[in-house]
């Protein structure tokens, strides 16, 4: 079975896929704006997501938990604590990461790679857990 990849529409006129009007959602609901997060990084956060999921269908929860670590990266500790007011989450993101970088295959360390090769990820996020990329 060939499974659908989601669409940014033809000019507006099909419209947002689903999943991404669901994604773009989930950044909403953590104070990240979604145009903070470049389009082919959303479409990659959705493949990462279905490949990820049972059935190939991501949960609410799959998206909250991606947004939320993709959101941190994008945004900084800093900024991400005032947008969220919700400082045992940053701590809880923090972990995850933590975690992310011992475990380097799951979502979560892939879901900070994307955002490191993309280009998205703050500066201060890259100090902090050291993060390199070998294509630096």
């Amino acid at each position: 079975m060939v499974r659908r990849r989601p669409s940014l529409g033809l000019f507006g006129i099909f419209g947002r896929a689903p999943e991404l009007r669901q994604l773009d959602q989930t950044f909403r609901a953590l104070d990240v704006h979604p145009r903070l997060v470049p389009e082919a990084v959303k479409l990659t956060i959705i493949s990462l997501l279905q490949d990820h999921a049972e059935n190939g269908k991501p949960t609410p929860q799959a998206y909250r938990a991606a947004a939320e670590i993709v959101g941190y990266c994008i945004m900084g500790p800093v900024a991400f604590a005032t947008l969220d007011d919700d400082a045992s989450l940053v701590t809880a993101i923090e972990e995850r990461i933590e975690r992310a970088l011992e475990f380097t295959s799951t979502l979560d360390a892939k879901l900070v790679l994307l955002a490191l090769h993309a280009g998205v990820i703050q500066k201060s996020v890259v100090e902090h857990f050291q993060l390199e990329s070998e294509n630096e």
